[in-house]
Parts: structure tokens; sequence; C-alpha cells
């Protein structure tokens, strides 16, 4: 084919010359056309001998055609070619292969001429947010935040220019209105969609309730958001029904699967956030949406079904809400085959904003996590097939009927006998095993004392093997006329489910073969259903994740367009080396990578007291705990109460909270313990009562929002150090060590400072509050590496002296 029609003759020129230094092996190009079609620049990717080359998928993602020579001069495409010509098809992008002298060509896949984009101006972006923008005209007292104004030029012209950004935005920047303003300029401009994935279900409904609607103002755009959550927020019109038409054997189970058939009938969304009443787990998971069990456009409640019409509507959104669970479920689907040009769990999209981005790696480790429990498994093996008084039940009882297989009722109580023996029998084992120690990881050094566990999870795997062959047997022998009564669905679904843990039942197994995940056990401790009687304890079996950056990296970073990471807390010791590293940012190269940070405006110099009591004993000494429980009612009775207390051990939080109630008896201050409320309302009671104190651990160093006088001051028992024998902790520590690393500098005190920022983080949440952010762990001044703490947090006053003056000065500043 004629060459002159599809390159222009510079790049003719280029391509020759690399050829020719290449000593006419194949080489790998990478082209771009203009709006005629014609390949006006290229770059070389990869050189190869006489009879391949490899694709250099980097160079790429910048180009609209890939492009490779045959020496032979014969330019019919090889079975490799086709495969690569099938991968670029999937992206969008043409494949050429040409001679050595570029005078012949063959188009094995034409591609896609490129969209003419409408960048946006990065100055026209920040106006909006500007002292004379529309916002400001709005509100006569609005102030200009100048670093508020960086942020949105950076994150338009990461948008403009292709690039992950990296930005971090102390509290009181305005983050949110700084990527939502160039979100949907873009959005609208392009017609392209752009997904916002936060940390949590709570900021998903301040965006869309609250924020996006601001933005739309502000920028006097018309767009269409949708809020999506995960189907498990969702609940099932046919799952429903069938709930009511076959009715549980607990009456309480049925009045509340009633009151939800009714709700349904009103409801306009039904997600469960929006039920007036709060039913437990075991029977909203009979009721909810779940995508393996969803028979799509055969459904016969499809018309009417919740999460076709909220899909419907993000099918044409210009903004997508979601948190960062339900993103990488879309990812996951697109890395397994779905590709990124179509619908997968969300609508096809090619630029993400990660808020929260500090949380991606905990977000991306817990969704890629698998596990299982004698009791997860049992509640999947019951689904199919129960007995109780003599009555069979189940979906296979049901599918059973319609199929052309033998009465397999004498067998299955056989098989199911053995799962429940094999089962109990594990978990016995595993609990002696484990004996006082909550959790342990399988590594080479101790993978020996656990031939007992691997041996009976492997009577097990056999024992769930022949209950899925006989099951299967059942479903294999139904008539394909009789494949849409939703028993033989849902049979199909939960024999999906146990062919799935007999696959995790077999990486157990052979854990050595998998050193890309860690596997662990946890021990579980399960309250007792009434007084009297004694917990169970059982044991949580763990697939995980060794490390995360590889996937984020290959399913995120490389194949968007653009990628927008912003957080307050993103550095370490002034630098984003620690986040990179462990997101897979690393891998992205530099010219694609912007970084900055911008810190927050609000006066910590002159409103904030940040002291470290200096005659504190070390956090190993026997007499810790007790300067704990002596010091921190004396620092709560100091501020008047609007104390939020935050401990890394719940053990530490129990006796501390016992004896600031002794001691703060008849103070009129009111204590608050995490665990006797659910969150929600814990916080709700902290921000109204102001005399209120608030004692808690682990989620509550981020997310908690209480501006005002309800939370002046916030204690910091000890640093926030990861417990060092955790298993997923403890194996990416032995991998950086393996690797030549310091586990310590390079993970545990990174780790730790992000989360003691988020955790200085919840004093100061607008421009007017004032208080007092008090640590008792005196490492943060005495140790080496407490300055990279001190350094990571705004300057203010610091005061490194004795409990009493400490204390005195908190009176003081009150």
């Amino acid at each position: 084919m004629d060459v002159a029609s599809r390159f222009s003759e510079k790049v003719i020129q280029i391509i020759r010359n690399a050829i020719e230094e290449a000593d006419g092996n194949e080489v790998f190009f990478v082209g771009k056309i203009n709006d005629d079609g014609i390949i006006v620049s290229v770059e070389v990717g990869a050189r190869g001998n006489e009879d391949s080359v490899i694709v250099n998928n980097n160079a790429a993602r910048g180009g609209h055609v890939l492009i490779h020579n045959h020496p032979s001069g014969y330019l019919r495409p090889s079975e490799a070619d086709q495969s690569i010509a099938y991968n670029a098809s999937d992206t969008s992008m043409g494949f050429y292969i040409v001679n050595n002298e570029v005078t012949d060509v063959y188009p094995v896949v034409e591609p896609i001429k490129p969209r003419k984009l409408l960048y946006t101006n990065p100055d026209e972006a920040a106006f909006f947010l500007s002292k004379e923008g529309p916002l400001a005209k709005k509100n006569p007292n609005y102030e200009e935040r100048p670093a508020q104004m960086e942020l949105v030029k950076e994150i338009t012209a990461a948008f403009n220019g292709n690039k992950i950004g990296v930005f971090e935005a102390g509290t009181g920047v305005g983050k949110s209105f700084a990527y939502l303003v160039p979100s949907i300029l873009w959005a609208v401009n392009n017609k392209e969609r752009v997904v916002i994935s936060t940390g949590t279900i709570n900021l998903q409904q301040q965006l869309y309730e609250k924020d996006i609607p601001a933005a739309q103002e502000i920028t006097g755009k018309k767009i269409k958001a949708v809020l999506l959550k995960g189907r498990q927020n969702y609940v099932c019109l046919r799952r429903l029904s069938d709930a009511v038409t076959e009715p549980s054997l607990f009456e309480d189970e049925n009045d509340l699967i009633k009151k939800i058939d009714d709700w349904t009938r009103e409801s306009e969304t039904g997600s469960r956030t929006d039920l007036t009443f709060n039913p437990p787990e075991s029977v909203w998971s009979k009721v909810n949406s779940e995508s393996d069990s969803c028979m799509g456009g055969r459904c016969p409640f499809r018309e009417d079904c919740f999460v076709m019409k909220v899909r419907k509507e993000a099918a044409d959104a210009n903004l997508i809400v979601v948190n960062h669970h339900l993103l990488f479920a879309d990812i996951e689907s697109r890395m397994s085959g779905a590709g990124y040009e179509d619908t997968a769990v969300l609508p096809p999209y090619k630029r993400i904003v990660f808020d929260e981005a500090h949380g991606i790696e905990d977000s991306a480790t817990s969704f890629f996590s698998e596990s299982f429990t004698r009791f997860k498994l049992l509640k999947q093996v019951n689904l199919l097939y129960r007995q109780w008084r003599g009555t069979r039940s189940g979906f296979l009882v049901q599918a059973a009927a319609v199929s052309a297989a033998d009465d397999f009722t004498e067998r299955v109580d056989v098989c199911i006998e053995a799962i429940r023996d094999a089962a109990a029998v594990l978990d016995q084992d595993a609990v002696l095993l484990l004996d006082d120690g909550f959790n342990v990881r399988i590594h080479d050094g101790n993978a020996e004392n656990y031939t007992r566990i691997f041996e009976g999870i492997e009577r097990l795997k056999e024992a769930v093997t022949d209950f899925y062959n006989l099951a299967q047997t059942v479903v294999s022998k139904i008539d394909d006329k009789d494949s849409d009564i939703p028993a033989v669905w849902e049979s199909k679904t939960v024999l999906g489910r146990i062919e799935g843990y007999g696959v995790l039942f077999e990486h157990f197994i052979n854990w050595d073969a998998h050193r890309d995940k860690v596997y662990w056990m946890q021990k579980v401790r399960m309250p007792p259903k009434t007084p009297g009687e004694e917990p169970v304890l059982f044991v949580q079996f763990y697939e995980t994740p060794l490390d995360i950056a590889p996937m984020m990296n290959g399913g995120v970073f490389e194949p968007l367009d653009s990628v927008v990471c912003t957080s307050a807390t993103l550095r370490t010791e002034n630098h984003f080396g620690y986040w990179l590293r462990r997101t897979g940012a690393c891998f992205v190269p530099e010219e694609r990578l912007a970084k900055n940070s911008f810190e927050s405006p609000f006066p910590y110099r002159t409103n904030v007291l940040f002291g470290v009591p200096a005659d504190a004993p070390f956090p190993d000494s026997p007499y810790y705990q007790t300067y704990v429980e002596q010091t921190v009612p004396r620092l709560i009775e100091a501020a008047g109460g609007r104390t939020l207390v935050l401990f890394t051990s719940y053990d530490s939080l129990k006796y501390a909270y016992n004896a600031a109630a002794s001691a703060l008896v008849g103070k009129g201050i009111t204590l608050l313990k995490q665990g006797d409320e659910d969150r929600f309302r814990l916080l709700e009671n902290f921000k109204e009562d102001t005399q209120s104190v608030l004692f808690a651990t682990d989620s509550f160093w981020e997310g908690v929002d209480v501006p005002g006088d309800s939370l002046s001051q916030v204690i910091i028992v000890k640093l926030p150090f990861a417990v060092p024998n955790d298993p997923v902790f403890a194996a990416r520590s032995e991998d950086l060590e393996n690797k030549g690393g310091n586990p310590f500098m390079q993970l545990s005190v990174p780790q730790a400072v992000i989360k003691f920022r988020q955790g200085f983080g919840r004093l100061m949440r607008r421009g007017d509050d004032r208080g007092v952010i008090i640590v008792l762990d005196r490492r943060i001044v005495e140790k080496r590496y407490g300055k990279m703490f001190t350094t990571s947090v705004p300057m203010s006053r610091r005061m490194y002296n004795p409990l009493e003056q400490i204390i005195s000065a908190v009176e003081k500043f009150f």
C-alpha cells in the first residue's frame, strides 16, 4: 500500500534511519496521527532481532498507531502480530507493518482519528474561585485562598497533559472545589466522563449532595452527576420476592423482610442508607443485590431494578462519584478482560480523581484479599441445601425439581456432614495452635509447625469438592429452557462461590508457590447470643496481596489518561517517596508525573499549642499505662472536656476510659467510648455535647470532622506504629529487607507518620478553630526518627516540658 498516504516524509526518514541503526532488525515504533490520519511524529519504543521485538506499553500510551518492520519484506501479520493487533484495537490504536525501506505498509488495524480536545485554561479555571469570581460574588465575606488557586491550576494542567497528578493539600486549602471545578469543565467541554473516588460512602454523600451542586453553580455548567455504590448497598427485587415467597424459619426475620418489601414500593433508590431502620446483616444479605447472582436482562424484575436504574443514569453522566472499593471492583473487572473501552462495573472512563488518596494502599489491599471461615463456607452450603426438623430446603432442592438427575438427598446429607466435621476439626486445631496469639503468618520459618492445618484444609477441600461435584451433577442435568428459573440461577451462583473457596484452599495449602501473596490466620471471638454462654472462638484464613504497586500501575496509572491523587497527608519528611512506592506511582515516567504540596492556610502558629510531656515514661516502660491513666483525666479537666483521645490499642483505651470515668465523676464531663455505639451516633453525640470526651482508636484517627468548641484538644497517647507482628506488615517488612531495604525507616516510620498526621489534623477543621494537641509519647522528641513526625505537621507553639507545666499551659490556653 502507498506509504505516502499514511506517513509524512519526515516520519518515513526517521523510521528508515532507526531501522538502519538497529542493523536491519525489527524495531517497535509509536506514531501520532493528524486530523487527516497521516502519521506526523514517531518515536522508537524498543529494538529486537530479525524475528521479533517487544511492545513497549509505556511508549504506546501516548500514540495512535503501533508500527514495526518485517526485515524479510513479507508484511502479512504473524500470530504474534495478530495478538498485538487485537490488544491495540482494544485501546483504539492502529497497527501497521512496514518493510525496512518503508516503501510498503500493511495496515493490520486502522487507527481511530484523535478527537480534538478542548483544553482548559488553568487561569480561567482558577478564576471561578478567585476574589473576582462567581463564588466571591455570592459571599461578601469570601477570602481567596492562594493555595487553592494554585491547586486548581495544577489539576487542570494534569488533565490537559494526560498526567498523573499527586497533590497534597493541607486542611483548609479547599481541595474538593479544587478538583471539582477542573473535572466539571473538562467533562462538559470534551464530553468525557470523570470518576471521583473517595475513601468512604459518607464522603461520597457529601460530594454528591453538597459540593458538586455548589461547584455547578460556581462554574455555571449544567452537568449530570451520579452517586454509585457497590451492588450490596441496593436491594435486589428478585431475591426479595424469593425471600417473601419462601419465608424464613425465624419469624422476626420474616417481619423485617416484609418491612423491606413495603419500603421498596415507595423508595426511589433502593439503597440501604435510605431505610428508616437498620436490618441486621443476616437479613440484608438475603435480599441485597450481588453481581454473581444477577440475572441481567433475563431477570423478571429488570424493568424496576434499582441497580439497573442507577447504572442507566451513570451511562450518560459527566461525573460519577464512587468509593475506592467500588472503583477497585471495576479495575479488577477491566484487568480480567473487560478492557477499558466498554462498561464493566462502571461505564468507561479515562480520568479519575482519587480523594483521600493516602488510603489507596489499604483500600486495594482489603479489596484484593480473600478469606474463608467455617461460618462463611457453611452459609453458602446452607443456601444450596439445608434440613430443619425433617424439612429440606434450599436452592438446590428447588432446582432438583426440574433436573433429570437421580435423587441426591441421601448422598448430600453425607457430604454436608463431612464438610461440617472437617470445618469444625480445622477450626479447633487452628484455635489451639494459635493458643494465646491473635494471628499468625505462614512463612518459611514456621510452615512446618502448621502441617496439621494444611492437612485439615486438604480434608475440607476434599469434602467440599465431593459436595460441589454432587450439586454440579444436579444443575448440569437441567434443561436450558429452565435455566432462568431463579433457584437454578442462584444454585449456579452459589456453586461458583464454592468453587472459589476450593481455589483458595488450594492456594493456602501450596502457599509457597504464591510468593506474591501473604497467607495468614486470625483468631476471632464471636460474642455469645445469650447471656451466660461462652463466646465462640473461630479462625479466619486470609490470602492478601504482598504488594499492590504493580496492580495499581498496570490497572490504573498506565491505561488511564490522567489520574489525580489528592489528600491532606501524602508526604513524609516533605517528600512523596513513600506514597509513590507503596501505590505504584513510582513506576510512572518522570515526565508524566506531576507532584506538589499546598500548605494549610489555617493559623496553626497562633491557634495551636503542641505539647509533649518531658517527664513521661517511654511506651515500653511497665509504668507507661499507669501514667496514661493518671494523665489523660487531668488533661481532660484542664480543657473542660471537648477532647478526642486517640489510642493505638483498644485494651489501653478501655483501661484509660475506666480510670477517667472514676477520676472525673461529678465534673460535668460526658465520656464516650468507641464500641459503645455505632460511629455515626458517637460522633453526633460528641459534636452536640461540648463538654464531652471521645476515647477512640484506629478508624477515628481520620474522617472525624468536628469544627468549633466540641473538639478543642486532641491527645495522642502513642505514636501510631503498626504492630510488628501484624501478618501483612511483617511480610512486607521481610520483603523489603530481602531487597536490601530498611523496614523500620522505609515502612514502619513513614506509615506511622501518615497516620500521625491524620490524627493531628482532627483538631483544626476551620480557620477560627483553636486548641491543643498533646502527645504522651516522648519518642517524638528524643528519638532520631521523631523529627520525621514533627517536621510533617504545621508549625505551631511547641512545648517539651514537665507535665505540670503543660497542664498549666493548657488551662491558660482555654
